[in-house]
């Protein structure tokens, strides 16, 4: 067996099987993992009340009876997954179901398998202590449609630090956020994929991230990060409201005008009943910029709101003229002391 901690550190580049059912990897994985099931949803749950209700010996009599028509599917996949040979194998705890697909790995030709000690679970505590490590976070603050999503794919380009929150959670963070962005995953997952984006950087360099409230869509950073994210200097970038609707006009308005409605109605309570009755007028009349200044009636004091929880001076307001990417990533990695 190997910790957790052991296959991040030396096994990382192999492949690695997840045996969990269908519905538990879906909830969370490791990322990278492929799930191989031993049983579907349906099955263990057939095999867990045969356990509470019955007893253990009968459980694995019925577990053994539906793994055994799969053995040869087993390896067939896990060949496909581990063509070397070389595999990391999980469960849930680093138990039976695990241990005994190793087993049958071993005897059919499978030369190096490593099972985690702990399983799935261990993982999960691994993500959670990794989050509370003491970042260093330079954090990109701006009301909405400043444009610092692109300002952080610009400073990607220069070779800085950059997580992008907004991008691992598949949503821009507003009632507008999920259009086009695909699903979101689950919450579990999201601190998955961003321990995983995360992992791979200098923790002792800066790291900048884009100010965001607790939840993005229906995921919430992880407390440990979010804590620090809070505790944080963050440049706020400060540009017009006019400027910021022209921009959003150009990233929204190619968009469907039914779910664009649809997130005017989501925020109909927080915006008022009048304007955003108004904003569903202006959009029917393919006014797009006034329902952005409109929109951003609320967006800004949503944003104010927040910035005004913050210790006065961490907060460098930063005044520009106009959406520009790189102009605006200029004036932010000065202030920031990058030049």
């Amino acid at each position: 067996m190997i910790t957790i901690a052991e296959y991040y550190h030396k096994y990382s580049h192999l492949a690695i099987i997840d045996v969990r059912s269908p519905g538990e990897f879906t909830k969370g994985h490791i990322p990278g993992a492929t799930n191989i099931p031993l049983f579907s949803d349906a099955e263990r749950a057939m095999v867990g009340t045969a356990y509470v209700r019955q007893s253990k010996e009968i459980a694995m009599n019925i577990g053994l009876k539906i793994v055994k028509p799969k053995l040869e599917y087993f390896i067939e996949e896990s060949g496909k997954v581990a063509p070397s040979g070389e595999v990391v194998v999980h469960c849930w705890r680093g138990g039976l179901r695990s241990l005994s697909f190793a087993r049958h790995l071993s005897e059919n030709g499978f030369h190096s398998i490593r099972v985690i000690e702990g399983g799935y679970k261990s993982f999960r505590n691994y993500v959670l202590r990794f989050f509370d490590y003491p970042f260093k976070l330079t954090i990109l603050g701006g009301y909405t449609g400043s444009g610092k999503t692109n300002i952080l794919k610009y400073f990607q380009e220069q070779s800085l630090q950059v997580v992008d929150l907004e991008g691992v959670a598949h949503h821009r963070g507003s009632a507008f956020g999920g259009i086009e962005m695909g699903t979101q995953p689950t919450g579990e997952q999201f601190e998955n994929n961003l321990f995983e984006k995360m992992r791979h950087l200098n923790l002792g360099q800066p790291i900048w991230m884009e100010d965001e409230s607790h939840h993005i869509g229906s995921v919430f950073i992880p407390l440990g990060l979010f804590k620090q994210i809070e505790k944080s200097e963050v440049y706020f970038l400060d540009i017009k409201k006019e400027k910021r609707a022209e921009y959003l006009v150009q990233e929204y308005a190619g968009l469907d005008k039914e779910e664009l409605a649809l997130a005017i109605r989501k925020i109909t309570k927080r915006l008022g009943y009048d304007r955003a009755k108004k904003a569903l007028e202006y959009l029917e009349k393919n006014n797009f910029y006034e329902v952005a200044i409109t929109a951003l009636t609320y967006y800004d004091m949503y944003y104010l709101g927040g910035l005004s929880l913050r210790e006065a001076g961490s907060i460098h307001r930063l005044e520009s003229d106009e959406v520009n990417t790189q102009k605006n990533a200029l004036i932010l990695l000065k202030a920031a002391s990058y030049e």
